[in-house]
């Protein structure tokens, strides 16, 4: 026998002595260690790693293609929501529609409907809502997701109505007359005519709108004005008060105001203007110090019911509260405070059982 080959056939026997002891101990390592496979969400008690908020580290890449989430609501909320998408989908994630039909058309289909699993709202769910989602066995999660400045806009000719107090707003948003003229606001203003834009009722704009100009008003003298109800197409109100005419010296121009949140107001700031309210302009400092008068909560909402049926709800949510931060400010809005943003994080940790 050669010497290689006799080389060969102690190597052999040393193999499988070596085999031997590792399977006569019980201590060898066992298949669930071998395999590699991640901690996940689903996984036990092990979440793996962790975020700053408490959640865990969402991979987009290990989210089932097969399974779908259905959301909806806010049009003020679906810019945010869109960029988390966008963020979730360039990771890897499969694509989650989202339809922007308002607030209340968002909280209608989730507590009434119970046709979605999340709904987006850009202002608090109202206790008769609450109260819906209920009766269809459904127990509500609320998470803060930001903020915004409801921000009031009028055209680049606009020379006089660049800073309006709350009671002149108020005094706009009430006109019934068709010929009325911004000398009807305030009688120091010029006499040209007024033309207005609002949300529909169903948008959370509109009820944060009527909660702050009007004390919460019931119906609110906005709907029996002449504002121009726009819908959830916040384009009109841009085209309608960025294209009217206003010219200092003509009063035979109309002049036009209108609002929304203050993302769509960036996007459009090269055609527009923000009113200062009260003397204070919309910005991350008024915004933050609580200053400016018209500033809001951003929401998402979704149920016990949901998260416990559905768990890549609760995973795809806590993806967003992990990274919501990080594209905020691109958006036009402005970061939840601390304490709320955890805050949301605990809701849904508790929901989840993690």
């Amino acid at each position: 026998m050669s010497k290689f080959v006799r080389l060969i056939a102690l190597l052999s026997v040393f193999a499988l002595v070596l085999a031997a002891c590792g399977g006569d101990d019980g201590g060898g390592t066992d298949a669930a260690e071998t395999t590699g496979a991640p901690d996940t969400p689903e996984g036990g008690d092990d979440l793996g790693d962790m975020s700053d908020l408490g959640l865990p580290a969402i991979d987009p890449l290990d989210a089932d293609p097969d399974l779908t989430i259905g959301i909806a609501g806010s049009s003020t909320v679906f810019p945010l929501s869109t960029a988390l998408m966008t963020r979730w989908e360039d990771e890897g994630g499969p694509n989650y529609p989202i339809d922007s039909i308002g607030s209340g058309g968002g909280l209608e289909r989730f507590c009434v409907e119970g046709a979605s699993d999340i709904a987006n709202a850009s202002r608090s769910i109202k206790d008769e809502e609450v109260a819906s989602c209920a009766d269809i066995g459904r127990t509500i999660i609320e998470v803060r997701v930001g903020s915004d400045a409801l921000t009031l806009v009028v055209s680049s000719g606009n020379y006089f109505a660049r800073d309006l107090t709350l009671e002149q707003i108020a005094t706009a948003y009430s006109l019934t007359d068709a010929g009325a003229t911004w000398a009807d606001v305030d009688p120091s203003f010029p006499a040209h005519p007024i033309a207005l834009f609002t949300p529909g009722t169903d948008s959370g704009t509109f009820d944060y709108f009527n909660e702050v100009v009007f004390d919460e008003a019931d119906p609110s003298p906005i709907v029996s004005s002449i504002a121009a109800n726009v819908g959830e197409d916040d384009n009109v109100t841009v085209q309608g008060v960025s294209e009217d005419g206003c010219t200092e010296g003509d009063e035979s121009t109309t002049c036009a105001i209108g609002y929304f949140g203050f993302a769509f107001f960036q996007e459009n700031s090269s055609v527009l203007q923000a009113v200062s309210v009260d003397g204070v302009e919309p910005n991350i400092d008024t915004v933050n110090d609580g200053s400016y008068p018209i500033s809001r909560p951003l929401f998402m909402y979704t149920a016990d019911e949901v998260v416990a049926e559905k768990p890549h709800v609760a995973e795809f949510m806590a993806y967003y509260l992990n990274n919501v931060n990080d594209v905020i400010g691109e958006v036009g809005y402005f970061p939840a405070p601390d304490a709320d943003l955890q805050g949301a994080a605990d809701n849904l940790k508790a929901a989840a059982g993690w």
